[in-house]
């Protein structure tokens, strides 16, 4: 494994800093792969950026064959069930592709060992690498870019890569308060932006809650997105802001590399997360566990934003802001942002019968019993506990395996997410490599070998929707 990823090094280091990927000499000394800093750049802007725009149809064409290979990415809405704005269907059926000859139900009876042993795990369980591993960074969705560039003219497309997933498998993303339940949506169906902010909540937040929204839609240097040569942007940019990310306190699907792992190549990709429903949340980062969304809000600005590398972020500009003024602002904002309405859950999150169909009960029934599900998704505490988990998933496959330059390492513990409005969230796991909620449902039914039915699954996935 050590030579796969010494190899996929000596050239990738050189992409993350905008060199030449085969360019003899670009390195006079090159590091050694397995390093936990970043090299600075040796070659002009134009050059490194002229380079990458040259490699960017292969890089895309490898991880569209690697998606199409793992998912049937095609858009099959759930007849019926649309995300908490109104606007996007939510997704159905399994996507993730079996291996040729065995079924789901064969794959269920099995033990972790002969899944492994076979080489029978579906490859759209195992993690999933970034568009282009060895130079990570944020990516955020072509709609996404667009609205931003739109309202701001401000330019978030990297010319090495684009965003790799369609957009019928991301999220819509409406905006609840838990200050005003009674608005609903107060959104408005709009992308909030520094631009939009003050005329839409205006009257609706207070004057601390305002200027928390307003640092967090204020763009500040990230690792890709600043005034540096080694930048992914053609323009020198203004950077991104927290909400370029969490859109509306949700997520637009964006992801980049988690902060926490080191080397590049054992660096897993993550999906931004969700922040509504921080006010009940104990525990922040997948890895991290960070105690208190200020501490989250203040740690961002140096580890999503800059890969936990404070040498990067004092040479591009890092933003600190001061913690006993702008970052509890900021978290007070975010500390209001509720979960979508559901309607049919009462006020100890379990569904009123007179509200829910006979599928619905029967999927809660498989959650709180059979399936496991709350075991670590508790109703109480929001359909979370507070917790981080390893699910040892590498039971079922062998380590080591390289994907797009991506190692297969194991996860190992990973904070539980909310499954409060996980209709919206989509794609799902920390990294996203499951595009609907069947692939969930399927996907812990082999992990926690529950050995669900047909019947079952679907029940479940019923019951997911509601909540």
């Amino acid at each position: 494994m050590f030579q796969d990823k010494k190899s996929f090094f000596l050239a990738g280091w050189s992409i993350a800093a905008g060199l030449c990927v085969f360019a003899v000499g670009a390195f006079s000394d090159p590091l050694p792969p397995d390093t936990t800093y970043r090299p600075l750049p040796t070659m002009p802007f134009s050059d490194a950026r002229r380079i990458d725009e040259a490699q960017k149809p292969d890089v895309m064409k490898r991880q569209q064959d690697l998606l199409q290979r793992r998912y049937d990415l095609s858009d099959k809405p759930m007849p019926g069930a649309m995300m908490s704005g109104g606007m996007k269907p939510v997704q159905a059926d399994v996507r993730v592709r079996l291996p040729a000859g065995v079924t789901w139900r064969e794959l269920a009876e099995m033990k972790p060992a002969e899944i492994k042993q076979k080489n029978l795990l579906p490859e759209g369980f195992l993690p999933l690498p970034h568009v282009k591993q060895a130079t990570g960074g944020q990516v955020f969705p072509n709609r996404q870019i667009d609205e931003i560039h739109a309202q701001e003219m401000r330019d978030l497309r990297r010319f090495d890569v684009d965003f790799d997933l369609p957009d019928n498998l991301t999220p819509e993303f409406p905006i609840f308060l838990t200050t005003h339940p009674e608005l609903g949506d107060v959104s408005r169906g709009q992308l909030l932006t520094i631009k939009n902010f003050y005329e839409i909540m205006n009257g609706i937040v207070t004057p601390v809650q305002m200027e928390g929204l307003r640092l967090l839609l204020t763009p500040f240097p990230q690792e890709e997105f600043n005034q540096t040569e080694d930048r992914k942007v053609a323009d020198q940019s203004t950077g991104v802001a927290c909400l370029d990310c969490h859109s509306n306190f949700h997520t637009n699907a964006a992801f980049h590399l988690t902060p926490d792992v080191r080397p590049q190549a054992d660096r897993f990709r993550l999906d931004s997360t969700s922040l509504r429903g921080l006010f009940n949340q104990q525990i922040h980062g997948s890895k991290r566990s960070l105690r208190s969304v200020e501490d989250f809000s203040e740690f961002e600005q140096r580890t999503a934003y800059f890969n936990g590398d404070h040498v990067s972020a004092t040479r591009k500009g890092a933003n600190l802001p001061d913690r006993t003024n702008q970052v509890a602002m900021m978290a007070q904002m975010q500390n209001i942002i509720d979960f979508p309405p559901a309607p049919k859950l009462d006020v100890f999150g379990r569904l009123d019968p007179e509200l829910a169909t006979p599928q619905e009960l029967s999927g809660e029934r498989i959650f709180m019993g059979k399936g496991r599900c709350a075991d670590c998704h508790v109703p109480q505490t929001q359909f979370m506990d507070n917790d981080m988990h390893d699910l040892k998933l590498e039971r079922f496959y062998k380590i080591g395996q390289v994907f797009n330059d991506f190692v297969t390492l194991p996860d190992g513990p990973i904070k539980t997410f909310t499954l409060r409005g996980i209709k919206d969230s989509p794609p799902y796991l920390h990294d996203g490599r499951l595009m609907t909620l069947a692939d969930t449902v399927e996907f812990f039914n082999l992990v926690l070998g529950v050995k669900l039915d047909e019947q079952e699954k679907k029940d479940l996935v019923a019951y997911l929707v509601t909540l």
